[in-house]
């Protein structure tokens, strides 16, 4: 079996880490340990659970079952992995998560630096670089994992590393702005469930479908360093997904950290963090933070660009590449200038109910030569998921269905953003039973097409 050198296989693991931490990583964790307070570890295993945990386990289940996330949706039907994969990368691609790449970069790096009355002209001016700058580095995917894992990566994280190491140097400080070096008392339900909270902020990273989008990106590159046994792509991909998996947890530390020890509150993460550096560091530390917060953008950008523009030109090959790269950047360009809070406000309640949905077929994965050819497990299983988190997200846009949202918030766990769990299980049991027509049908060559 091919074997990968120890430096090919870090590139790879950085790389993964890269694509994998955008902006919204950075923020998260800053706010969840001020919140945490004192019970801060406890939220951190839970927030790493959900996020690294979820997207590590579609990496995998995706390099089990083939190469990319359609070979995982053939589980149940050629056309439900076409709609399924269809609409995962357009959800977490052009339509929301890679316009908000290009916001949050702005909103947080450069924003605070400029007049507000002619922020907008400001905005349009830098989204348009930075997509231009994703085209040009995703327009070559050959060179995606040099370009990343060995320059952008690195910098990211000494510039996040910087301002942990500057918090524990400084370490108690007042100044105008902030005051850190305290750990206070946890706030709500971190009082109480500090894990369990931590995996709710975990789970609103949304990082799970993201998991079976890059996967390809790693295969890829494993592949790419001459690595063509199924047990080696497997092997390695498992690896650096791990790898990446153990860096996002020291990362998730450090930021952690830096929020739990800020006494003063702060609107978000971002605010909090732009605080903390620029009292620790000086002027200079709002320059490192918007640096870093550029760089997680972009290289969630270049991986979101290069795997929507890979799988689209796979199923549509009469469109190039690079064409399809053009237009996805331009998409995006137009997207991202309506803003952060718009963009987290319409993608949030949607994502709400794939993401249930995602995770079903992911854990299903696992079992899949239990469940054989009784693919009403998939069906059932992933319909009652979305069922109750459809109803879960429309509540989260505010959007009431009366009884049905009143019975629904009857189901345990449903006002944590859980309530599919249960209905999920007994769909599975139901699609076990022996009369559904689905489960008499051909599975269409599934299994020998996945390598079952």
């Amino acid at each position: 079996m091919e074997k990968l050198k120890i430096r090919q296989i870090l590139s790879v693991t950085l790389t993964l880490f890269a694509v994998f931490f955008g902006a919204g990583n950075m923020i998260f964790p800053p706010a969840m340990g001020q919140m945490a307070g004192k019970n801060y570890v406890s939220a951190l295993i839970g927030f790493i659970l959900t996020d690294a945990g979820i997207a590590l386990l579609g990496i995998i289940a995706v390099v089990l079952v083939g190469t990319e996330i359609s070979d995982l949706g053939k589980l149940v039907s050629k056309k439900f992995a076409l709609c399924f994969s269809v609409g995962i990368y357009l959800l977490i691609g052009p339509l929301f998560a890679l316009p908000r790449t290009g916001s949050v970069s702005f909103e947080l790096a450069i924003s605070p630096y400029v007049p507000k009355d002619s922020a907008w002209i400001y905005s349009l001016i830098i989204t348009a670089i930075f997509f231009l700058l994703t085209y040009r580095l995703s327009s070559n995917p050959s060179k995606v994992v040099d370009v990343i894992g060995k320059y952008l990566t690195p910098i990211l994280l000494i510039s996040i590393t910087s301002i942990f190491i500057a918090c524990l140097i400084k370490g108690s400080t007042s100044g105008d702005a902030v005051q850190i070096g305290s750990i206070g008392e946890p706030q709500g339900a971190y009082a109480t469930i500090p894990l369990f909270q931590g995996m709710i902020e975990g789970y609103n990273a949304l990082d799970g479908p993201a998991g079976l989008v890059f996967a390809i990106i790693i295969i890829n590159a494993v592949s790419g360093f001459g690595v063509k046994n199924e047990k080696g792509i497997v092997k390695y991909t498992i690896l650096c997904g791990i790898g990446a998996a153990a860096i996002l947890a020291i990362v998730y530390y450090m930021l952690t950290y830096i929020g739990a020890i800020t006494v003063t509150t702060f609107e978000n993460g971002g605010a909090l963090l732009h605080a903390v550096t620029s009292e620790v560091i000086g002027s200079v530390g709002g320059i490192i933070l918007g640096g870093a917060v550029f760089l997680a953008c972009m290289t969630t950008s270049i991986g979101l660009t290069t795997s929507f523009s890979d799988y689209f030109h796979e199923i549509l090959p009469n469109i190039s590449y690079k064409k399809i790269t053009g237009i996805v950047c331009v998409f995006s360009f137009i997207i991202s200038n309506i803003g952060v809070t718009q963009l987290v406000k319409i993608s949030t309640p949607i994502l709400m109910m794939i993401y249930p949905v995602t995770i079903v077929l992911i854990v299903l994965s696992f079992i899949k030569r239990y469940i054989g050819h009784r693919r009403m497990v998939y069906v059932l299983a992933m319909a009652f998921a979305f069922c109750i988190a459809f109803v879960n997200g429309l509540e989260k846009a505010n959007i009431s269905l009366g009884v049905i949202t009143a019975l629904c918030k009857q189901i345990p766990f449903y006002n944590l953003g859980f309530g599919w769990i249960i209905p999920a299980i007994i769909g599975a049991m139901i699609g076990t039973l022996p009369f559904w027509a689905m489960n008499q049908e051909p599975v269409e060559e599934v299994y020998a097409e996945i390598g079952e």
